[in-house]
């Protein structure tokens, strides 16, 4: 009798021993993570009240927040959010390349040189260097191995090398934001460019980060959707997309998300930024189109956020009703961020395009875009 009451005892005594273990590890774990949200640089930094009142005048911003044109459902039941996360780490065959990606490589000095031509350059997923009327634009540039705010919590990029290294890039003249998500807004690319950018043009309120992350007020324009600006004899637009912002916990929707339009003396382009599929495309095509050439979202999609992310049949849609010449799906090609195969995107925005007639292109990675001509010299380079 005696010595089962001692084993109790002790067993009592283990069991309030594990429960301070994790009791302590869970406490820990939350001072680590609000240390780390609260001081790691990543996050950005925060609208002052000066900001709030000047974003409380723009007809998107609402009750403390930006919104949408179309209500986006971003909303998910606990069952839906356990079974996508359990997907997550069960993970997707072929949601990698299982080869190492073909990278063509710029050469810096003489893309400096040549003038003449504009030219575009694809970085994987939605960043771009651009070339146009002897100006150097960057689109969206995550030039990081990582969309994260921390290397342990993403995939790395599929190519193992860029087309151009961040220090070799030529000065650049502006740069767009498309929004402050982190495959789109990089803190270390931001680090490495800051000293060779002329203007950040951003969304509003994306201004906050870049401010915090050492940018001179006088380098950063913030726009709001259907503002225009021209930088020299360039004219560009901020236009609508439907998707959402935020970089931590509790900042969703504190900053305005949106697409681009680039008019030259030639040529006109549009780069859509994320968005679900709504009828903002129609009005921004209908407003600045028709376009010699669209960089449209076509990937990390998923039926449970198809209102933020458009299905790669909807991509081709969304280029004809901007009235598209030549379309390139974009936000593909370099980051596993869903559930999907990581070719579905282009190989269904391939047989879609071609079902409607859409003309379209697909370059590899750095390789040079000539914007006269629009053509690729390369096939179908994600098979192998």
């Amino acid at each position: 009798m005696v010595g089962n009451e001692s084993c109790v005892i002790m067993l009592k005594k283990i069991v309030k021993m594990i429960g301070i273990i994790i009791g302590s590890a869970v406490i820990t774990l939350l001072v680590v993570g609000i240390l780390f949200v609260n001081l790691s640089p990543e996050f950005g930094g925060k609208p002052t009240e000066a900001d709030k009142t000047r974003y409380s005048k723009s007809k998107n911003f609402k009750d403390g927040k930006f919104e949408n044109l179309n209500k986006a459902n971003m909303d998910m039941s606990f069952k839906q959010t356990v079974t996508t996360m359990i997907d997550f780490i069960k993970g997707t065959p072929n949601a990698r390349p299982s080869f190492n990606l073909p990278v063509e490589k710029v050469d810096s000095l003489n893309w400096e040189q040549n003038d003449s031509t504009n030219r575009l350059v694809w970085f994987g997923h939605s960043s771009f260097l651009l070339k146009l009327d002897g100006k150097n634009i960057l689109l969206d540039p995550m030039l990081g191995e990582v969309p994260a705010p921390h290397p342990w919590l993403g995939g790395k990029r599929y190519s193992k090398e860029l087309p151009i290294e961040i220090q070799k890039l030529p000065k650049i003249d502006v740069v767009l934001i498309s929004h402050d998500h982190y495959d789109h807004l990089d803190y270390g690319s931001i680090q490495l460019l800051k000293d060779k950018v002329n203007q950040f043009m951003v969304p509003m309120g994306v201004g906050a980060h870049l401010k915090e992350w050492g940018i001179a007020n006088h380098q950063i324009q913030e726009f709001d959707w259907w503002q225009e600006t021209t930088y020299e004899h360039i004219g560009i637009a901020f236009a609508p997309s439907r998707h959402f912002s935020g970089r931590g916990l509790t900042d969703r929707f504190s900053t305005l998300w949106g697409s681009w339009v680039i008019k030259g003396r030639n040529k006109n382009l549009y780069f859509s930024g994320d968005s679900g599929y709504g009828k903002h495309f129609k009005t921004i095509g209908e407003k600045f189109g028709p376009f010699d050439f669209a960089m449209m979202e076509c990937g990390q999609y998923n039926e449970k956020w198809a209102d933020i992310h458009m299905m790669p049949e909807e991509t081709v849609q969304a280029a004809i009703d901007v009235k598209s010449k030549i379309t390139m799906p974009i936000h593909w090609g370099a980051f596993t961020l869903s559930l999907h195969t990581w070719t579905d995107p282009v190989e269904r925005f391939t047989l879609k395009s071609n079902e409607l007639n859409v003309e379209h292109l697909i370059p590899i990675i750095g390789e040079e875009i000539d914007l006269m001509t629009l053509t690729s010299e390369h096939m179908n380079w994600w098979k192998k």
